[in-house]
């Protein structure tokens, strides 16, 4: 079964909760695939590795960690690749799928026009 989980930097603004929250729901509704979690990399909970264990106790063999970055970085390119790793050697039977984030969308273009129009 299929599982995305979001994953943001953290915040000690409880807006950022309110607005991952939102994102999930609204995802939920466009999408057929039956599980959504988030986590989060730093200051916040649940942290990434209890985002997977959220995913899989919900019965999920694959996840899609989505990543809720700009850009890359250390962050992008090293600490969540690190700790993804450590949830595989915890869960080998499930398959895991690092997005890349979204500044590198082929349609950021599109969606920063229509932000500024």
């Amino acid at each position: 079964m299929k599982a995305v989980l979001i994953v943001s930097h953290g915040s000690r603004s409880p807006k950022l909760r309110q607005e991952i929250e939102w994102l999930i729901h609204l995802l939920r509704q466009k999408s057929s695939i039956p599980i959504f979690h988030y986590a989060f990399l730093e200051m916040e909970s649940p942290t990434i590795l209890e985002g997977i264990d959220q995913c899989v106790g919900d019965g999920a063999t694959e996840i899609n960690v989505l990543l809720n970055f700009l850009n890359s970085g250390k962050h992008v390119d090293e600490d969540i690749p690190n700790i993804v790793y450590q949830g595989q050697l915890t869960y080998p039977h499930v398959r895991f799928q690092i997005s890349r984030p979204v500044g590198q969308h082929k349609d950021i273009a599109d969606l920063f026009i229509s932000m500024i129009q």
